[in-house]
């Protein structure tokens, strides 16, 4: 994190069925849309394909959400999904968890002030 302020509630989407650069397009806005730190998270659980289109349109979100000083997570790939990310090594430079529940583990710490009853899938 290049802020020393807290993330304080998360933003998921949960795209469905294929990943493209449509999809997406609306993902990557909303992050160019913050400027403080904030959680992208992104519960892939109902996509079934992505695309090189669709991978550039993450990899760019990403980007400008490192450069706003945010983090985007992706948790919930299915294993078709998982080998697309394997195969262009994309999985080295995204945080990736199996479940929501990991997810949160992994990002607890970040979210100060936040009710003690949230979690992502109510952000």
């Amino acid at each position: 994190m290049k802020s020393s302020q807290a993330i304080r509630q998360p933003i998921v989407f949960q795209p469905q069925a294929c990943l493209d650069e449509a999809t997406l397009a609306s993902i990557e806005q909303t992050v160019a849309q913050y400027d403080r730190p904030t959680l992208f998270a992104i519960d892939m659980s109902q996509v079934d394909l992505i695309d090189s289109s669709g991978l550039f349109t993450l990899v760019s979100a990403l980007r400008t959400a490192r450069e706003h000083g945010s983090r985007l997570i992706i948790y919930n790939l299915k294993s078709p999904v998982r080998v697309i990310f394997e195969i262009t090594q994309l999985d080295r430079i995204f945080e990736i968890f199996d479940t929501q529940e990991a997810a949160l583990a992994a990002i607890a710490p970040e979210l100060s002030s936040s009710s003690p009853n949230s979690d992502l899938a109510a952000a």
